[in-house]
């Protein structure tokens, strides 16, 4: 485990990049290793979180060719036998493979200490009612997975809770059953994999929550372009936003409908940003973000219909909230208890740290009003990649130097930190 030490800001530049988006890249490489014929990608994340999708779709059968600027992806049949299949740190690589693989090869699926905490009979459960062959370790990882000759069964599910990661396997699953499959949804959640899905030639209708799918075969993109991605880019949002010195644009970043409820909330608390030369690209829409920093801010909150259109950017909110000294109340955020830390109980706390008043929920957060906040020299990460960048963000808004214990999981989903965040806010950074 590493420490990383941020000086305190000196220059605020003017154009910012962010990696690639991470739960696109996820879903490029997958679909891809499933389609007939090669795919190339360019701007994909290469954090560790992808990093692990692509060795578990080498170890089931895809060619897959990297370079500094693309990553080829071949489909190939996936291998009827396996072995183990190691998804690392990454929830969303082990649920949405248990979606791709059901029915299609043996193998058990596995990861880290941290994933082995993880939650999946959400997704197993739905899969068992098409026909699939799955089992749980107590109903999380290792997840064993059998291969099926005969085809799995369409069906018609309801989500108990709105889950992008669930939904996506049900329908990569769908894609081999013997008729439709319909998911639907007690609140809207991310679409990327229906959109990608759509662009590889797949019959797929989404009418407000409910999404069908019909079975057929995925076809190649030519060229997939993945934007930059939102959730990287609200932590430097934040420190632009807190700093009456500071306007800058951020560069080439997704603003998919489905992922931009953290800057809702964030046009609601006051923040002055425009988007600006929006465009389509492999069926994604992407933008530059024009930030203003110094606006006033106000209390807002944050209910269940949001959640799962910002859930990974809920620490960045309630960081933000606390450096304005505003309220924010969170609410049916209970998914955050099951990340790669209790997120609910880690953003608590590294707030406190912070000298923030903050209640904690069942469900959510209340960030109180009204706190002075101030550094302290020293925090923890908890081994979550959220937790450490909400670290780096609160402060670099109270333009104070931290150090970060247990840093190396920043790297699962955003690649290259150092380097950036050097770049963006003039910092001197260490390991």
């Amino acid at each position: 485990m590493s420490v990383l030490r941020l000086g305190a800001p000196t220059a605020f530049g003017k154009n910012f990049r962010v990696p690639g988006d991470k739960s696109i890249s996820h879903r490029a490489v997958m679909l891809a290793a499933g389609a007939r014929g090669t795919t190339t990608i360019r701007g994909l994340n290469r954090g560790e979180d992808v990093a692990a999708t692509i060795a578990a779709m080498r170890s089931v059968g895809a060619a897959i060719e990297e370079s500094a600027d693309v990553v080829r992806v071949t489909g190939r049949p996936f291998a009827r036998e396996a072995g183990n299949v190691d998804c690392g740190n990454s929830g969303t690589t082990i649920r949405l493979a248990m979606g791709l693989l059901a029915g299609r090869t043996t193998c058990t699926l596995d990861g880290d200490v941290s994933l082995r905490r993880r939650p999946m009979e959400r997704a197993a459960q739905p899969l068992r009612l098409m026909g699939a062959a799955i089992e749980t370790t107590a109903g999380t990882p290792p997840v064993r997975i059998t291969r099926s000759e005969g085809r799995l069964r369409g069906i018609d599910y309801r989500l108990p809770i709105a889950s992008a990661q669930v939904k996506s396997a049900l329908l990569l699953a769908g894609l081999r059953a013997g008729g439709a499959t319909t998911v639907q949804s007690p609140h809207p959640s991310r679409d990327h994999t229906e959109r990608m899905l759509s662009a590889m030639g797949v019959k797929i209708d989404s009418r407000g929550d409910t999404v069908r799918i019909e079975p057929g075969e995925l076809t190649a993109i030519e060229e997939l372009l993945i934007p930059g991605d939102l959730s990287a880019a609200v932590y430097f949002i934040t420190v632009i936003a807190m700093s009456s010195r500071a306007n800058a644009d951020l560069i080439d970043v997704g603003v998919n409908p489905s992922r931009v409820a953290a800057l809702d909330v964030m046009r609601r608390m006051g923040v002055e940003f425009a988007t600006l030369d929006e465009e389509i690209l492999s069926n994604e829409p992407r933008a530059h973000i024009s930030v203003a920093g110094g606006a006033p801010l106000r209390s807002v909150q944050i209910g269940a219909d949001d959640v799962p259109n910002c859930i990974d950017e809920i620490p960045a909110l309630c960081a933000l909230a606390a450096l304005a000294g505003v309220r924010l109340e969170v609410r049916g955020a209970a998914e955050l208890r099951v990340k790669e830390s209790d997120r609910i109980a880690a953003t608590a706390g590294l707030l406190r740290a912070f000298g923030a008043r903050v209640d904690e929920l069942d469900d959510g957060l209340i960030v109180g009003e009204g706190r002075s906040l101030r550094a302290p020299g020293r925090v923890g990460t908890l081994g979550d990649h959220r937790i450490g960048l909400t670290a780096a963000t609160l402060a670099a808004a109270l333009a104070s130097p931290i150090e970060i214990d247990d840093a190396d999981c920043i790297a699962t989903s955003f690649p290259s930190f150092a380097a950036h965040w050097s770049a963006a806010f003039g910092c001197r950074i260490e390991r």
